[in-house]
Formats: structure tokens, C-alpha cells, sequence
């Protein structure tokens, strides 16, 4: 069943639909949270908070207008901006949880995590807009439609804030290569 079939089956009263619906859409927009947050706490009430908007549109939900996808990061993405702009947009990158990582040795988890704390940090100093636009693209790897829609813009925007912001990344990040393990055969 497709996400909107799920959506207006709960609607209707399946609870099963809404359990499948929530274990497919849950962890997606969970990881969209954290990405933008960098606080597993906070993307877990946005999460929730996502999601029970969801449940509260459903018995109005119109799959001709959007897909369910695109609605629910939209939402995500708008707590999160609310939430940043609320705090601050800066985080200490030490109180940020890196994520559980199944690397098989200590040296490549370490290098993973200098990786990961590298990008965080070059992600948090680009524009919001071009952050938002660079993580959905390369790290949900969602369509640049899709993301328009999210981000309730046009693609050509969407193309130029992803091109924009990578542009920034490549020089943020370019004099770090030896530091973080990448050189210029295979980085």
C-alpha cells in the first residue's frame, strides 16, 4: 500500500494502518530532525510532533495535492526552522550525540566521526535554506521536485541553493582533506 492509501485507511479507523504508516514514515522524518537539529531529544519531539499532525490531516488528506512524503518533511523542516530560530542557530558541537556507528575498527570509526563532525559543522554555517536544500538532496536523497515542494520553492531555486551550498562546502572543507583521510586519487 502506497503512503496515502495508509494515511486514509487510518482515517477510516485501521490502527494497523497507522502502525505500518508510522514504522515506514518515522525513522525518515526522525533522521531529517536530527540532521537539522543535532539534538536526538529535540528531533524526537519534532518526530512526534510531525507525525501527530499527520494523524490530526488525515481524515482531509487530498493525495491528489502532495504526497505524503513531501507534506510530512515540509512540517519537519518548518518545527526545526522554528526550533532553530528559537535557540539560535548555533550548536556546540560538543553536545551534539553522534550517531551509532557500525564500523568494523576503531580508526575508521574515528575517522567516520571527524567526517561527520566536519560536515555538521561546514552544514551549520551555510545558509539555511542551502543547508536544508544540501541535506535533503544528498543526505535524505530525495528529487529536486520533491524538495521544491518541501521547501515550497521552484526547482531552478532548489538547484541553485544545492549547487551554491555544495560550492561552499567543497571550500570549507578543502583544506581539511589529509586531516579527515581523503586525498586527491580518491577523495
Amino acid at each position: 500500500m502506497t503512503d496515502a492509501d495508509l494515511l486514509s485507511a487510518f482515517a477510516t479507523g485501521d490502527r494497523s494502518a497507522a502502525l505500518e504508516l508510522t514504522q515506514r514514515l518515522t525513522p525518515r522524518v526522525m533522521g531529517q530532525a536530527f540532521r537539522m537539529l543535532g539534538n536526538r531529544a529535540e528531533a524526537e519531539d519534532v518526530a512526534q510532533e510531525a507525525m501527530m499532525r499527520l494523524w490530526k490531516i488525515a481524515p482531509d488528506w487530498d493525495a491528489e495535492r502532495a504526497l505524503v512524503t513531501t507534506w510530512l518533511y515540509r512540517v519537519v523542516a518548518n518545527l526545526c526552522t522554528d526550533r532553530l530560530r528559537k535557540r539560535g542557530r548555533g550548536v556546540a558541537l560538543d553536545a551534539i550525540e553522534e550517531p551509532a556507528d557500525s564500523a568494523p575498527s576503531v580508526a575508521a570509526e574515528m575517522q567516520d566521526s571527524a567526517r561527520i563532525t566536519a560536515l555538521r559543522s561546514a552544514l551549520a554555517d551555510l545558509p539555511d535554506r542551502q543547508a536544508q536544500a544540501v541535506s535533503l538532496r544528498h543526505l535524505e536523497e530525495l528529487g529536486n521536485p520533491q524538495i521544491a515542494d518541501i521547501m515550497d520553492t521552484n526547482v531552478r531555486t532548489v538547484e541553485s541553493l544545492i549547487a551554491r551550498g555544495k560550492r561552499a562546502l567543497i571550500a570549507k572543507l578543502a583544506g581539511r582533506k589529509d586531516e579527515l583521510g581523503y586525498d586527491d586519487d580518491n577523495g
